[in-house]
């Protein structure tokens, strides 16, 4: 497990810059990233310009609607009660996440495993060597987590998420200018998949509830579980 969590590090020498910085929570998109709208044409993922978007093309994806209904209840029947045996902690090792429990997991039903077939059939290349267990994190309401940049020791070059229970809004900012940033709305059953220089360059955070805005318009936050799958660094 401690293998698991050093995920999170943060790892930049220089200061991880903040929204804060100079970007309200409940500013709307100047731009839409046009090639990610859902099927019935929501928007999905904005920024703060055009160039933002053109600069992370192909590297930030939000597909809607990726599980059924079905499949959400059955990765939930399964995780649910290794969940419920753990506490909520509000505390964590680098100050990453705040309110969460996790776990990770090898083993999965047909159903389930067949899911995250999907999911890395669509997120990685066919060569490309995956990190063995999956990451399963539970946000309780209050929960959220902070900008950071997942430890190049432990992560290569993708992750890819469902999100599970609840809408949310990740946020990602530019390490080297806070001014230069997008919002990925993720609708509850959708994967979310970062790559590349959005991985590296960019912190990601999912904004608290009080802060869950996507293009000005508030986007409530509950109980949220991710189930998040990487590859091995090179």
């Amino acid at each position: 497990m401690r293998r698991l969590i050093k995920v999170f590090k943060q790892f930049s020498n220089k200061p991880l810059l903040s929204p804060s910085a100079g970007l309200s929570s409940v500013s709307k998109c100047s731009v839409e990233g046009h090639e990610n709208k859902g099927d019935t044409g929501r928007l999905l993922v904005c920024g703060s310009s055009a160039v933002v978007l053109e600069k992370v093309r192909g590297q930030v994806e939000v597909q809607e609607d990726f599980i059924s209904e079905d499949e959400e209840l059955a990765l939930l029947k399964e995780l649910e009660p290794g969940l419920k045996k753990k506490r909520y902690e509000f505390d964590h090792w680098d100050d990453a996440i705040h309110g969460y429990r996790e776990t990770e997991r090898l083993q999965w039903t047909a159903l389930c495993e067949a899911v995250l077939g999907r999911v890395r059939g669509v997120a990685f290349p066919k060569d490309s060597q995956l990190l063995g267990p999956v990451h399963v994190l539970d946000l309780d309401k209050a929960g959220y987590i902070k900008p950071h940049i997942d430890s190049i020791k432990f992560c290569g070059s993708t992750i890819a998420g469902l999100s599970l229970l609840s809408d949310s809004v990740m946020r990602l900012v530019s390490e080297d200018n806070a001014s230069d940033w997008l919002d990925l709305l993720l609708p509850r059953r959708s994967l979310y998949i970062l790559r590349n220089h959005a991985r590296f360059h960019f912190t990601h955070e999912i904004l608290k509830d009080e802060e869950s805005f996507f293009s000005g318009k508030k986007v409530p936050r509950h109980r949220r579980i991710s189930v998040i799958c990487r590859n091995l660094p090179t």
